[in-house]
């Protein structure tokens, strides 16, 4: 295996593999709830007035990219590529990759065990597909985005990388009563 360049905060399970230079796990589960680390996944705060249109409290899909409204003249953009920021805008970009811990968590059970550890109401009316908020989760200051895959909920869920480990365990130890698995993570 080659040498890695970087490492999540979350040890990641056997096998494991480097992909772009990360350290990540390469298991595969097929649980019907799954937790994934994502923390390779590439991640920008973009700040200014208007530099993007994606409402706050919303998450909204450009391509490979998911940008996030994660506050008033802030966004989250999640993925590959850069953010689709308009020319002549002023506007500060800033990669936290290293900074922020990422994990999905995705099956039919993920609202009821987000319920668990976050006082909002994950009801499909109130957090649907493209919801996105910050909240406390397992009592960590938590972004999280609804972001559905292949028709099954899906929650991107991130926070400080050095409570990345705490916030997967805690989701992972809430997920027992559903049989969550740990899974890897396609970074999608």
């Amino acid at each position: 295996m080659a040498e890695p360049v970087a490492r999540s905060p979350i040890a990641p399970l056997a096998p494991v593999v480097v992909r772009d230079g990360w350290e990540v796990s390469d298991r595969h589960s097929s649980a019907a709830l799954t937790l994934a680390d994502c923390t390779a996944m590439s991640k920008l705060v973009v700040r200014g007035t208007g530099a993007l249109t994606v409402p706050f409290g919303r998450a909204e899909r450009d391509g490979g990219t998911l940008v996030v409204g994660s506050g008033p003249g802030e966004w989250t953009v999640l993925g590959d590529g850069s953010p689709p920021v308009p020319d002549g805008d002023f506007v500060s970009v800033i990669d936290v990759t290293h900074g922020r811990a990422l994990m999905r968590l995705t099956g039919a059970s993920a609202a009821s065990l987000l319920a668990k550890l976050c006082a909002i109401d994950f009801s499909e009316r109130v957090t649907p597909n493209g919801a996105a908020f910050r909240s406390s989760v397992a009592k960590l200051v938590t972004d999280v985005a609804r972001d559905d895959r292949d028709g099954r909920p899906s929650y991107l869920v991130h926070c400080e990388r050095s409570s990345g480990q705490y916030l997967f365990d805690a989701l992972l130890d809430a997920g027992a009563e559903f049989g969550i698995e740990p899974t890897g993570c396609d970074l999608r």
